[in-house]
C-alpha cells in the first residue's frame, strides 16, 4: 500500500506548473523578437554553437528535480519496515468472549462490537507493552501470539466473530488456562490477563484457574459487557432470537457477581464496561500499579519511507543538468546527444536511474529465503510482505510467505496466503504443496473438514504424495473420533431431556391423581386432623416446586450453546 504521510506539501506542485506556464510564455515572445532580426534559418547559421534543444532539457530537469523534492517533503510511504527497540512495560493478554450470547444488543451496537472497540482503544492507548489476544467461547485457542505489533493485533481483531468457534458455550478457565501459557518467559515484569466477557460461565473452574494465575505472579481483570436485566440472542441474517430446547426465548444477562469473583481470585479488578472511555481509565489505573521492566520489542510498520530513493533520483537530476552546457560544446561537436535522432537520451538515462532504485519481487524473494535459512522470521516476512506488494501475482511470494506465517504460529494469516498461491499457481506439484501446508494447519486446529477437503484438492494435484495421503487418513479417523464424541453427547443429552420429560409427566399425573383424590367426599374429621392434612399438602406443593426448578435448572445448564 502507498501513501504519502504529509500529503498537504502536494499542493506546491502548483508552482511547477507556474514555472511551466512562465517558461513557455517567455520562450514564445523570444521566438517572436528573434523573428524580427532576420530570418531563423539564417540566424541559426551565423550561431552553430547556440543549442536548442539544450536549455529546454536543462529546464525541464530542474523542473522534474523540483518537482521530486516537493514529493520527498510530502514523505512518500509504501511496504513495511521492521525495528527492534527495547520498551519499559508490561505484557498483557486479552482473552475475548466470543460465544452467540456476546451478540445480544442490550448494549450498542451489540456486547461483542462493544468488547472490540474497547479493545481497539486499549491497543491504542498501549505505548510500551507488549499484548497477545486469546478468543473463546467453548474452547479458548491463540488468535495472536503476545507481541509488541499493534497493527497486527488491529487487523485480527477485525476478524473475529462468533462463527470461528464450533464449540459454543462460555468457558472462562479454558480462556485463562491457555493465557497462563501464552505469555513470555521473562521475569520481574509484570503479567495481566483480562477477561472481556458477560459472566455466563457454563463450563465451571474459573475461580480455581483464576488463583492458579495469582499464584504464578499473574492478574486477572475481568471486564463486563453487557446488561443485568438481560437480553434475547439475535441470529445473524434472519431476524429471530436464540431458543431453548423447550421453544422458549433465550435471555442472557451479565453476571456481575460472577465477574467479581473471577476478578477477586485472580488478585485484580472487575469493571462494568458501560462508557469506554470511563472503563478504560479505570483499567489504566489498574496496569499502572504493575512492576514494569525493559523488553525488547519487535515493531512492524503498516508504511515504510520511500523519501531515500527519490532523494537519490533528484541528485542524479541535479547533476545532469549541471553537467550539460546551455552552448555546444567545440570538442564534441562531432557527438550530437541531442539532435533530432538522439531525443530520447536523457529520458532514457532516467528510466534507468529509477529502475536502479526499484527492487523486483524476486530479489525480494531471495531476500527472504537467505533471512528463512537464518532464522530470522520475523525479516524474511517483510521480505515476503514486499515481494507480493510488489507482484501481488507472484505465488511463490504468496507461499513463502505462508511457510514463514506458518513458522511463527500465525495460523489464519497463513491459510490465506497459502489459499492465494494456490489459486495463481499453476505447477501442480507446487499447488498440492499449499493445499498439504494449508490442511496441516486445519489438523492442528481440529478443523478436521477443512483439512480432509485440503489433502483431498492436494491428492488430486499429487497422487502420489504419501505424506498426504497418511494425513489424509489420520485425519478421517481423527473426524470420526470427534464425531463419535459428539454423537454421544448429544444422544446422553437426548436421554437425559426424555428422562427429566418422563419424569414430569410422572408428576402431573400424580399431581392429577391427588387432586381427583382431594376432590372426592371425605367422612367428617376433627379440625386438628384437617389441619395436619392441610399443611401436609402444602410442603408436598413446596417440594414439587423446588424438584422442578432444580430439573429446570439442570435442563438448561445441559442445553446451553450460548
Amino acid at each position: 500500500m502507498f501513501r504519502f504521510e504529509d500529503p498537504k506539501y502536494l499542493y506546491l506542485l502548483a508552482l511547477v506548473v507556474m514555472l511551466a506556464l512562465i517558461r513557455f510564455v517567455t520562450y514564445r515572445n523570444q521566438r517572436k523578437r528573434m523573428r524580427k532580426f532576420g530570418d531563423p534559418q539564417l540566424l541559426n547559421s551565423l550561431m552553430p554553437d547556440v543549442s536548442r534543444l539544450r536549455p529546454t532539457l536543462k529546464f525541464w530537469l530542474l523542473e522534474a528535480a523540483l518537482a521530486l523534492l516537493i514529493v520527498m517533503l510530502a514523505r512518500p510511504q509504501f511496504g513495511t519496515r521492521i525495528s527492534h527497540e527495547k520498551r519499559t512495560g508490561i505484557e498483557t493478554i486479552i482473552c475475548m468472549d466470543i460465544s452467540n450470547s456476546m451478540l445480544a444488543e442490550d448494549v450498542e451496537p451489540s456486547r461483542l462490537d462493544r468488547a472490540k472497540m474497547m479493545v481497539e482503544n486499549m491497543v491504542d492507548n498501549f505505548t510500551n507493552d507488549k499484548i497477545g489476544l486469546i478468543v473463546f467461547a467453548g474452547e479458548a485457542f491463540v488468535q495472536l501470539p503476545i507481541t509488541s505489533d499493534y497493527v497486527s493485533a488491529k487487523m485480527f481483531l477485525s476478524n473475529i466473530d462468533p462463527s470461528m468457534m464450533q464449540s459454543q458455550g462460555t468457558d472462562i478457565a479454558a480462556a485463562i488456562r491457555t493465557g497462563l501459557h501464552s505469555f513470555t518467559q521473562q521475569e520481574n515484569i509484570g503479567k495481566a490477563i483480562i477477561v472481556i466477557t458477560d459472566g455466563e460461565d457454563h463450563e465451571g473452574g474459573a475461580l480455581e484457574m483464576a488463583k492458579e494465575a495469582k499464584e504464578k505472579g499473574m492478574r486477572v481483570y475481568v471486564l463486563g459487557v453487557g446488561s443485568t436485566k438481560g437480553s434475547p440472542i439475535p441470529i445473524p441474517g434472519t431476524g429471530d432470537y436464540m431458543r431453548d430446547n423447550t421453544g422458549n426465548t433465550v435471555m442472557s444477562a451479565l453476571n456481575e457477581q460472577m465477574c467479581s469473583e473471577i476478578a477477586q481470585a485472580g488478585g485484580g479488578a472487575y469493571i462494568h464496561v458501560e462508557n469506554n472511555s470511563n472503563a478504560q481509565r479505570l483499567l489504566d489505573e489498574e496496569l499502572d500499579k504493575l512492576e514494569k521492566n525493559e523488553t525488547e520489542s519487535t515493531i512492524y510498520s503498516e508504511y515504510d519511507e520511500q523519501f531515500q530513493a527519490v532523494g537519490w533520483i533528484v541528485l542524479l537530476l541535479l547533476v545532469l543538468e549541471v553537467c550539460i552546457l546551455d552552448c555546444k560544446n567545440p570538442f564534441m561537436k562531432n557527438v550530437s546527444l541531442f539532435g533530432k535522432k538522439k531525443k530520447i537520451v536523457a529520458a532514457c538515462l532516467l528510466m534507468v536511474a529509477v529502475g536502479v532504485q526499484a527492487q523486483t519481487d524476486r530479489q525480494y524473494i531471495r531476500q527472504g529465503n537467505k533471512m528463512f535459512q537464518r532464522g530470522d522470521l520475523e525479516k524474511a516476512e517483510v521480505a515476503y510482505t514486499k515481494a507480493v506488494e510488489k507482484n501481488d501475482k507472484n505465488p511463490q511470494a504468496h507461499y513463502n510467505l505462508g511457510r514463514v506465517l506458518q513458522e511463527q504460529k500465525k495460523d489464519s494469516a497463513a491459510v490465506e496466503a497459502y489459499q492465494r498461491a494456490g489459486r495463481l499457481e499453476t505447477n501442480p506439484l507446487r499447488r498440492s504443496q499449499a493445499y498439504h501446508n494449508m490442511g496441516v494447519i486445519c489438523q492442528q486446529g481440529k478443523l478436521y473438514g477443512e483439512a480432509i477437503e485440503a489433502y483431498k484438492q492436494a491428492l488430486r494435484l499429487n497422487p502420489a504424495d504419501d505424506a498426504t495421503r497418511y494425513n489424509l487418513v489420520l485425519c478421517k479417523h481423527q473426524k470420526q473420533k470427534q464425531d463419535q464424541q459428539k454423537q454421544e453427547q448429544q444422544q446422553e443429552q437426548n436421554q437425559q431431556e426424555q428422562k427429566q420429560e418422563q419424569q414430569k409427566q410422572n408428576q402431573q399425573k400424580k399431581d392429577e391423581k391427588d387432586e381427583q383424590q382431594q376432590q372426592k367426599p371425605e367422612p367428617k374429621m376433627s379440625k386438628e386432623n384437617a389441619e395436619q392434612l392441610l399443611n401436609a399438602a402444602m410442603q408436598q406443593e413446596k417440594n414439587t416446586q423446588q424438584r422442578m426448578q432444580q430439573k429446570k435448572g439442570q435442563r438448561q445448564q445441559n442445553e446451553k450453546n450460548w
